[in-house]
Order: structure tokens, then sequence, then C-alpha cells
């Protein structure tokens, strides 16, 4: 009865195969939404320099809890409306690389600004990546659903790192935060020279 069950479960793995072949973005039958919102789950530096948005305005609480993740969002729209529209936005890899490098610096250290200036400081990094999704769109693709799709899974990034920062915050258990501050900043820096 095992094996059988085994034999099932293999061959129903291999027949899904060539439809995982598929699950890239930019391939026919996926949606230009769908496509923006797989972008920023596509890359690590995305990944990493979104969470940590989240784990520090979770960090600092009160208003920057939701004002810092928003300036990040708002500011990655218009980097990639920028992009979209044929501008050219300089450095954009360089610029991603240094929001993961700094953001995990910026959780290491504790760092606590005006939220004003934490707005601007996630509104600058915010501009790389979105003129990144917006240079990266499929040519086939509808703006502004592959804009809604890259702003809402970023916007979800951030409530996962805003949630384990209000988690870790609860626990008393800041050290966690500068810990896993400290593992973006050299991932950073490894994909940097990598």
């Amino acid at each position: 009865m095992r094996r059988s069950t085994l034999k099932i479960g293999l061959t129903a793995l291999i027949t899904m195969l060539p439809t995982l072949a598929l699950a890239h973005p930019g391939h026919d039958g996926s949606t230009s939404f769908s496509t923006g919102f797989m972008h920023p789950m596509g890359g690590l530096d995305h990944l990493l320099a979104m969470i940590a948005i989240g784990l520090w305005a979770a960090s600092m609480g009160g208003r920057a809890l939701w004002a810092v993740p928003a300036a990040f969002v708002g500011t990655m729209i218009i980097g990639g409306a920028l992009a979209m529209a044929g501008m050219r936005v300089p450095f954009v890899e360089e610029g991603i690389l240094l929001s993961v490098v700094l953001m995990g610096a910026l959780l290491i250290g504790s760092v606590r600004f005006d939220v004003k200036v934490c707005m601007a400081i996630a509104g600058v990094f915010a501009l790389f990546h979105g003129a990144a999704h917006g240079m990266e769109m499929p040519l086939n693709a509808h703006g502004a659903e592959y804009a809604l799709g890259f702003a809402l899974a970023t916007a979800l990034l951030h409530v996962v790192g805003m949630g384990l920062g209000l988690i870790l915050a609860r626990l008393e258990m800041p050290i966690i935060t500068r810990v896993t501050g400290g593992m973006i900043a050299a991932a950073g820096v490894f994909m940097a020279i990598a």
C-alpha cells in the first residue's frame, strides 16, 4: 500500500514538472497582476529589504509602524512608473544592494530617527526597487495591473516584517531584531561581492 502511494505521488510530481517550469513570470497564461506580484518574491535582495523595512518600522513603533512602509510602497510605485515611462534611474542594482546592507545596519544599531527622516530613507531605497520592477515589466503586461501586483506583494512583505518585529517587541527580544539585521546586512554584502 505504501509503495503504490509513493508511485502515485512521484507520477503526479513528474506529470506536473512541465507546468512548474511555466510558473515563472512572463510566460503565456500569467496575468499582468500575477507577474507583478511575483516579481518582488523572485529576488532575495527585494525580499530582504522589504522585510527589513517592516522590522525597522515595528522596532520604532508609533506612527512609524505604518508611515515608513507606506512611504516605501508609494515611492516604489513612482519609481516603477518612471521606469515604465522609459526614464532611466541610474545605479538601480547598486541602490537595491545598498538598501539591503543599510537596512540591516539600521536594524543592528536599533537606529531611530524622526518619522519623516525614516520615511525619506525608505523612499530613497524604494525608488530603486520600483525602478527595477518597472524596467523588468514584460512587454505584454498591463502597467497598472503589474504595478498593483508588485505594490501588494511589497506591502505583504512589509507586513511579514512588521509582524515579526511586533512579536519580538512583545517578547522583549530586541536582540533577535539586531541579529536578523546582521544577517540581512551580511547577505547584502555577500550579494554585492558575489
